[in-house]
């Protein structure tokens, strides 16, 4: 089997280990670096899997390092694990958001390093990931990337590394965006009457059905849309307000203000690096 080791124990680490060991991966195959004492024995307890204070205690002899750590931990997590990592080819899968290949590679050597966007729907088995490789990555270790980022829920590879601040601004980001909706149906509901618990039910749970219906009919969201409208009712009333508000431009704004902002926070990383 896979050894597996996590640097990081935060929750996105906790849902990827809870799935592989739901896959049949054995608790003895993953280790788990974390520098929090109550953090470490909470993992060890839940799910019987070694754990560690030391980054290179976790990593060694692993053929799987996985970077569960905050963009801002990076330096500190390098100057740890590059010497432990010399000689050796492990597979390095990176959830770090905004921290490019190239920032990989310089940091920590010429590994085959596999870069990833999940989201925070992954915590409970829902989420929506972005992958892309560099070209050390073997098909066999894209497939071991892949296996290991499904346990948290969809996956789907990007070609083009450029393009993952677009991911990070669609799905990554998405979820605040999904929440600040349903916040405002709530409110509006409640302007008009009714009460703020049945508001808040009535609003997740639409949004809830919609996204199935989305995702398991597998239609074109457009035809979707025209299936609820019915011409001159309700339904129309409010699409037609959402357009004269400017919901699209709204939304292109707010993704591309959030893809801009995931390019500067990589180039904020150099120069904190430099």
């Amino acid at each position: 089997m896979t050894r597996i080791a996590f640097i990081g124990g935060g929750n996105m680490a906790r849902s990827l280990i809870g799935g592989l060991l739901a896959t049949g991966l054995a608790p003895a195959d993953i280790r788990v670096a974390e520098p929090l004492a109550e953090t470490r024995e909470q993992l060890g307890r839940d799910f019987g899997v070694a754990t560690f204070a030391e980054n290179r205690l976790a990593a060694a002899d692993a053929e799987v390092i996985l970077l569960a750590v905050k963009p801002q931990a990076m330096p500190k997590v390098h100057a740890e694990l590059r010497i432990a990592l010399q000689g050796r080819r492990p597979l390095l899968i990176s959830i770090a958001a905004g921290v490019r290949l190239d920032q990989l590679e310089r940091w920590l050597g010429a590994l085959p390093i596999v870069r990833c966007m999940p989201n925070t729907p992954a915590l409970i088995g829902a989420g929506a990931t972005g992958l892309v490789a560099n070209g050390r990555v073997s098909p066999a270790q894209r497939a071991q990337a892949q296996h290991i980022m499904a346990a948290a829920g969809l996956t789907r590879w990007i070609d083009d590394e450029a393009l993952m601040d677009t991911v990070t601004a669609l799905s990554g980001s998405g979820p605040a965006y999904f929440f600040a909706l349903v916040e405002a149906l709530e409110e509006a509901a409640v302007a008009q009457g009714l009460p703020r618990e049945t508001a808040r039910a009535l609003a997740a749970q639409t949004c809830l059905g919609a996204g199935r219906m989305l995702v398991e009919s597998g239609e074109d969201p457009a035809e979707l849309r025209r299936r609820v409208t019915s011409p001159n009712g309700t339904t129309q009333a409010a699409l037609e307000s959402f357009a004269a508000d400017g919901l699209p431009r709204i939304t292109a704004r707010a993704v591309a203000a959030a893809t801009r902002r995931g390019a500067e926070l990589a180039a904020a990383l150099d120069q904190e690096a430099s």
